[in-house]
Formats: C-alpha cells, sequence, structure tokens
C-alpha cells in the first residue's frame, strides 16, 4: 500500500535567503536523490527545486517519517534545522496530488499562466526516473501531472495576458532610466530565465547589449541571438564598469557580484545609476550591493508583489484551470484506488468461490443429480459467497479516508483470509 508525502517550501512560505540555501543544483540531484533514497528505505523520490520552490515528494510502502527527511534536508545542506523548518509544508494523500497538478498547471506559480514550471516538473520527473528513483505510485503520478499541465495551457486563457517576471523587470528600469538607446545591458548567465528577460529588454531598444559567460561558446550563440557581443566571464568587472542595466543569473553556488567587488567599481563608474536584476537562486549580487549610492538592485522577491495580482485579473481562467485539475485528481484516485484494491478483491473472490466449490464437490459427491439440479446448487452456493462478502467489499471501495484506500481493511482482510494479491500495473488513462 504507497503512501504519499510531500515536503517543501515555496515563495509563498519562504523568504529568497530561505529557499537558496535549500536549493538542489542539477549536478546535486542524482546524489541527492540516492542518498534520500537509502536513507528511506529506499521510497520512491522526486525532487523538484526551482527558482521558487523546493519539494520533495515520496511514496513508500508504509508512514514516511517527516523527522528523516527534515534530517536529510539539514545533513545534505548542512544547515540548521531551525534556519529552514519553520517554512516547510507537509502534504499527505489526496493533497500532494491536487498539489503537485496545481503546481504543473502554473496556479501555485509566482506568475500565474507561466510555461517554464511545466517543464521544470517533467524534467524533475525524467531525473527521477533516469535514477531508478520513481516507481509504481510516482510514475503515473507525475506523467498525469504533465498531461493536466499541457491541457490546462492549452484549454484555458491561463496563460493568455500574464504579467511575468521580465515584463516586471522591464517596467522597472523605465522608472529609473527615461531613455534606453545610450544604455548598455549586460547578460551574465544564458539559461532560459535570462533570455525571458532579455527578450523584454530588448523591446526598450537598449543602445549595446553584452553576454557574458563563463563558456565563450555560448555568450557568442545568445549574443548573435539578441544582436549583440560575447565576452568571456573574465571580463565581468571591466562590463560592470561600462554598464547601466545588468541582468544576471548564473546558477552559481554563491555571490559573483560582492558588496566589497562592486564597491571598488563606483568610482569608476563615477556613480552612473545601475539597474541590476538578479534571478539566480541561490543569488548572484550581495543583498547590500543595493545599499551603494545610486545602485537599483531588485531579486525575485521583490517582484513577487507585482506578478501576484494577476490572481485578480484572470480569476475566471484559474476557475476553468482548477475544474480540470479537480477533474484528474478525481480520477487518479479512482485509478490507484482499484489498483489497490482490484487483487484484494479478486484474490477474496478467487479463495471464496474455490472453497465453495469444493464443498459442494464434497457434499454432492454421491448425490445423484442431473444437470438442472447441479446447476441451481452451483448458483446458490456462488450467491451465497455474494452476499457473504458484499460488505467487506463495499466497505474497501467506498473507503472513508480522504485520500485512497483504507489500509486497516487492506492489512485486516489480508491476514484473516490468508491473501496475497499481486497488483495490477494499468497505466491510469490520462485524458479521463
Amino acid at each position: 500500500m504507497q503512501r504519499l508525502l510531500l515536503i517543501g517550501l515555496n515563495h509563498t512560505t519562504a523568504p529568497l535567503e530561505v529557499r537558496e540555501k535549500l536549493a538542489f543544483a542539477p549536478q546535486q540531484t542524482l546524489f541527492a536523490l540516492a542518498e534520500l533514497q537509502k536513507r528511506l528505505d529506499h521510497c520512491e523520490a522526486v525532487i523538484l527545486s526551482t527558482c521558487n520552490r523546493v519539494e520533495l515528494y515520496l511514496a513508500g510502502p508504509a508512514h514516511i517519517d517527516r523527522n528523516r527527511v527534515v534530517q536529510f534536508l539539514a545533513d545534505f545542506h548542512d544547515l540548521p534545522e531551525h534556519i529552514f523548518a519553520p517554512h516547510l509544508y507537509e502534504l499527505r494523500g489526496r493533497v500532494v496530488i491536487e498539489h503537485l497538478l496545481s503546481v504543473a498547471s502554473s496556479l501555485d506559480s509566482m506568475v500565474l499562466g507561466e510555461t517554464q514550471i511545466l517543464g521544470q516538473v517533467r524534467q524533475a520527473y525524467e531525473t527521477s526516473r533516469s535514477a531508478n528513483a520513481t516507481g509504481s505510485l510516482l510514475n503515473p503520478l507525475f506523467q498525469r501531472a504533465v498531461s493536466v499541465g499541457r491541457e490546462v495551457l492549452t484549454h484555458t486563457q491561463l496563460a493568455e495576458g500574464r504579467v511575468s517576471v521580465a515584463s516586471v523587470a522591464a517596467d522597472y528600469a523605465r522608472r529609473i532610466f527615461d531613455r534606453f538607446d545610450d544604455k548598455t545591458v549586460l547578460c551574465v548567465g544564458t539559461g532560459k530565465m535570462t533570455q525571458l528577460v532579455l527578450q523584454n529588454f530588448i523591446s526598450l531598444s537598449a543602445g549595446k547589449l553584452v553576454v557574458c559567460s563563463r563558456v565563450q561558446e555560448r555568450a557568442d550563440e545568445i549574443a548573435r541571438k539578441f544582436g549583440g557581443r560575447g565576452v568571456a566571464f573574465s571580463e565581468i568587472e571591466q562590463q560592470l564598469v561600462a554598464s547601466d542595466i545588468v541582468i544576471t543569473s548564473t546558477g552559481a553556488p554563491h555571490p559573483i557580484i560582492t558588496r566589497k567587488r562592486f564597491e571598488g567599481l563606483l568610482k569608476q563608474r563615477r556613480y552612473r545609476p545601475i539597474f541590476i536584476i538578479d534571478i539566480a537562486v541561490p543569488r548572484d549580487v550581495e543583498a547590500s550591493v543595493g545599499d551603494l549610492e545610486n545602485v537599483y538592485l531588485y531579486n525575485l522577491d521583490d517582484l513577487q508583489e507585482v506578478v501576484g495580482k494577476t490572481l485578480s485579473l484572470r480569476s475566471e481562467a484559474v476557475e476553468q484551470a482548477q475544474v480540470i485539475v479537480s477533474r484528474h485528481v478525481d480520477a487518479f484516485l479512482q485509478w490507484h484506488r482499484q489498483r489497490e484494491i482490484g487483487p484484494l478483491i479478486d484474490a477474496l473472490y478467487k479463495r471464496y468461490n474455490e472453497i465453495a466449490r469444493a464443498e459442494l464437490e464434497r457434499a454432492t459427491a454421491r448425490m445423484e443429480l442431473d444437470s438442472a439440479q447441479r446447476q441451481q446448487l452451483e448458483e446458490a452456493v456462488h450467491r451465497m459467497v455474494q452476499k457473504m462478502l458484499h460488505d467487506p467489499v463495499s466497505r474497501l471501495r467506498e473507503s472513508p479516508e480522504p485520500h485512497g484506500v483504507n489500509t486497516a481493511y487492506v492489512h485486516a482482510i489480508e491476514q484473516l483470509f490468508k491473501l496475497d494479491p499481486q497488483p495490477t500495473e494499468r497505466a491510469p488513462d490520462e485524458q479521463t
């Protein structure tokens, strides 16, 4: 009997300075999955780590101890529990399914209707699957989540007219500068989020664009795409002196722009205003850089209030998306319930029908019965078995638990009737 647990935090429960400490870099994920499974008796696991959330999805044959998961996070990131534990949420059973499907549909995103989260959910699942960390529950659950995310984005207007982090960043730049044709934009890093922000700044018709990366070929590629010039990472200080707008998201484990480093450049810059948008998690720029004269520093959390207002603007689309999510939650639970109890019910009926047939054969062995009489007895015995098992089977099918089958009923029936049902591996219908 599989049990679901989710431990995590996101932009609504934890500030950026906490989220960045708990983030899993892509190169850490496989090792983290192996360590997590080792600690939790090889339960199924998926780690979803993005700019705005860190979530551990777990499934095991028995109750999973929350404390062991929290201890894993503390040990893996070398953090005292009191730093992050108060910001964690714990979800179990049906609520985990509802949450994941909402996340994949961008209903739980900082930016409603944003499409990047669906790809991130898919990538998190594929990483876990490639590591053999998923199984009979998380495989169909994440497959359905991806399917639901696509359906919501395709069949609702949730993604239309959205206010994004990228567009808000460009709006803030307009408040600082009156014109952009004489401004230089420096892009540090070449990831998807960086490019999304860069696209919005290109619409401002900035004078120059410089793309800086540790991989020169990648910098040149992105620079050509947006009509700029690629430079090596070793030139970053020179470019910080020359730039007016900086977009940064490198994925570095520590800040690449510290207060001490930037303070040394102020005089060379002649204290000109500079707008810095740091969308990295962990952050690329030390927060205290924003305290320096004429430095306007914004990170992801600074943009949250603005993009959060999109919820009320598209309430109808949100309701449509929630209906889709709810329908798929019910469908998945129905499939899961049948998968769990179907083999048990089959085994129960099979065992009692075999007993009934054996006793019928013994009782009628010396009787002279014609075919009609034998058929009547067989039907009577069959009806008796059906009536005897009706109540326990009904209790199983009408489970009072909101997230699935009542484990106590299942275990009791397996032990009392000496059953060893084999679970079916039917995949759920993603289009239900």
